[in-house]
């Protein structure tokens, strides 16, 4: 056993690694922190992650914190490969300079053959061996523990950083899936918009994220909070605190969760009758980060009538799937393309 084996949730926000065996072993951002004009990552290649995350939107002029990914594809192939090799190397250490690992990334469901190459190109010049793509509601669908493999429909909503992929499952493909560029990034959007409308106060990623965290939610859920926010204000240009609250939070992220609604709605219109008769009984499943905003199965149970549950761990199914699918490749080998050995 000379490579270790792992499965990569590349993510927008996130970037997970599951090992067989050993389960998730890597969960960091999905940041690089590089020098300003040449690309090169800082502190000798280590600004990786957390490391680069606590830098984002605090950089001085010489350093910029970069998400490479955007919308769940690479946008910055170059420095998507140091990403990479950094936690393929954390992950497997000397071993990997012997004989790389087999990679399992999963991707998006939508996206194109040239997207597809990239993800490739960067595996392959990170050190992997051998690269499969998994759809990332397969890996999803998997980690969350559905009979994928089973004669029988199973639907899963898995709402990401850049993009939901919503899909319904039998016999270990995927028999039709939607995927949309409206996820989690989308709602920290919205709550930055809603802020400088609102109260004129700029507010960064970073905070945005933690308001969504702390009081945001799709429906109300009985237990009304609020925050103290701050900011810069757009008129002063100076720092201020704000208070808000949850009800208004929820009113700003109405666009955002009725796009994701609507992509459900749209994938059981087009579902087989057989197959919507089983999601009768199975309901629809929930993955991703975006599944833990409080009510959002509210609203998607409201809007379907389908039984609608979170899966246990929601941030680490897609991780977890893709590992479990590197076990039984042979068993899913049909679904693979035949490109897979790059």
């Amino acid at each position: 056993m000379f490579s270790m084996d792992m499965g990569i949730d590349l993510g927008t926000c996130n970037t997970l690694v599951a090992v067989r065996g050993q389960g998730i072993v890597l969960n960091e951002p999905s940041v690089v922190a590089v020098r300003k004009g040449t690309n090169q990552v800082m502190f000798n290649g280590q600004a990786v992650g957390w490391v680069a995350k606590e830098m984002l939107g605090k950089t001085p002029g010489t350093i910029t914190a970069i998400r490479p990914l955007k919308e769940g594809v690479i946008s910055d192939f170059e420095i998507t490969e140091a990403m990479l090799s950094y936690f393929i190397n954390k992950v497997s250490g000397k071993r990997s300079r012997i004989f790389g690992p087999r990679v399992v990334i999963s991707v998006p469901s939508g996206i194109t053959a040239v997207e597809k190459q990239a993800v490739y190109s960067s595996a392959e010049r990170a050190g992997a061996r051998r690269t499969v793509l998994c759809e990332q509601p397969m890996a999803a669908a998997i980690g969350a523990g559905l009979p994928w493999t089973e004669p029988q429909a199973s639907m899963i909503v898995d709402i990401g950083g850049g993009t939901s992929d919503v899909a319904v499952l039998s016999l270990g493909d995927i028999a039709v899936c939607e995927s949309l560029r409206v996820a989690g990034d989308d709602f920290d959007e919205a709550i930055m918009t809603h802020m400088k409308r609102t109260y004129n106060l700029m507010i960064g990623e970073q905070t945005a994220e933690r308001i969504k965290i702390e009081i945001g939610s799709a429906a109300p859920t009985g237990d009304e909070r609020t925050m103290e926010v701050r900011g810069r204000d757009m008129i002063s240009g100076l720092p201020r605190k704000t208070v808000v609250t949850s009800e208004e939070i929820r009113e700003a992220l109405q666009e955002p969760v009725g796009s994701i609604c609507d992509a459900v709605t749209r994938t059981l219109e087009r579902a087989e009758p057989e197959l919507a008769a089983d999601l009768v009984e199975n309901g629809i499943v929930l993955a991703g980060g975006g599944a833990l905003l409080r009510g959002l199965s509210t609203v998607i149970q409201n809007a379907t009538g389908l039984g609608v549950r979170i899966a246990d761990d929601p941030l680490t199914c897609v991780a977890r799937g893709t590992a479990i699918y590197l076990e039984n490749i042979e068993l899913v080998q049909h679904t693979l393309p035949n490109d897979t050995d790059q």
